[in-house]
């Protein structure tokens, strides 16, 4: 029996857990915004959390922790602790919100948006919105001279 155990097992080995759960907060840092599984989406949220704690830190040391929690994707680092963690100043937790969808086609498999609460706002790649200064999806591209 199970009881008092709380790790989500995800149907993988511990190691691979921790690489998914650690791709999927780096995604997260790098996106704003990201849309799994309800249950990858639970897994994931204290991680997101810890890291959003440690980047509040600001030390090298916990930047050093927050590496090696991400898998040295630095780029990951770099914008947790430069541009999410500013945003974050004066929130005591609760960094993350679980959006839930419809399930999913193929496996009926329950979706969740998992994004940060505050912070910079989500770049849309949606064909309604675009980014300020892009190019409009039916434009030509630029010409080549030489």
């Amino acid at each position: 029996m199970r009881h008092l155990k709380r790790t989500a097992k995800l149907g993988r080995t511990s190691e691979h857990r921790k690489a998914l759960l650690a791709n999927l907060v780096c995604s997260l840092i790098k996106k704003r915004r990201i849309t799994t599984t309800l249950a990858k989406a639970r897994a994931a949220r204290p991680v997101a959390e810890k890291m959003m704690t440690l980047a509040k830190g600001g030390t090298l040391h916990h930047r050093r922790l927050a590496s090696s929690r991400l898998l040295q994707d630095e780029q990951a680092v770099r914008v947790l602790f430069n541009e999410l963690a500013p945003a974050h100043r004066d929130r005591r937790g609760g960094y993350t919100r679980i959006l839930k969808l419809n399930q999913r086609q193929g496996d009926a498999a329950s979706l969740a948006i998992l994004e940060w609460v505050e912070g910079a706002p989500v770049a849309t790649t949606s064909a309604g919105g675009s980014q300020p200064g892009a190019a409009a999806p039916d434009a030509a591209p630029p010409a080549k001279t030489k």
